[in-house]
């Protein structure tokens, strides 16, 4: 996004169309939502082989599940799935047995003690799991106070609008901070 505000603060002659384009740029950064629909190749793999673990099941199945135990936050495409599922037949950890035109994927002894053996969160579980509001607390935060920086902008003193630049440096080194410590 880069620095949103003008160089030097909001000071004596800042202009309030100027307050207003960074209120827009601010709303609509907030409004992009993180991208959870898409997951890595290892993520669809271990996906397959925890569902595999507990039962057998089709790819359409598959794709089911994943998006249900991820609240939709994650839904993997068949293009995804299915050169997945191959994978791990070639590897030996699955077998498929076809059924009224439809083939049911299985894991085969040395697919269960691969998936025994995995001690790493169900990678649904990452996406999203049941707290939704995580991907709408921040936006929200965010654009709430984009909203109070506008207001002491357009009818703060220039004392107090000082302050509030001071106050949002702050945040900023803060929010970074976060980042920094994971």
């Amino acid at each position: 996004m880069g620095n949103a505000f003008p160089a030097g603060g909001f000071g004596p002659g800042f202009n309030a169309d100027s307050m207003w384009q960074v209120m827009e740029q601010l709303r609509s950064t907030f409004e992009k939502r993180p991208s959870t629909g898409r997951m890595g190749r290892g993520d669809v793999r271990a996906a397959v082989l925890a569902l595999l673990f507990e039962k057998p099941m089709h790819g359409y199945q598959i794709i089911r599940e994943i998006e249900e135990r991820s609240n939709g936050a994650w839904k993997p495409s068949a293009g995804s799935v299915y050169p997945t599922l191959q994978l791990l037949a070639d590897e030996g950890l699955i077998s498929a047995e076809e059924s009224n035109g439809r083939k049911t994927y299985a894991l085969t002894e040395a697919g269960r003690e691969v998936a025994a053996g995995s001690d790493t969160t169900a990678p649904w579980e990452t996406v999203g799991g049941d707290d939704k509001s995580a991907f709408t607390a921040l936006p929200k935060a965010g654009v709430e106070l984009a909203q109070a920086a506008a207001q002491v902008g357009r009818t703060g003193s220039p004392e107090q609008v000082r302050e509030a630049v001071t106050v949002l440096d702050d945040a900023r080194r803060r929010l970074y901070s976060i980042l920094a410590q994971g």
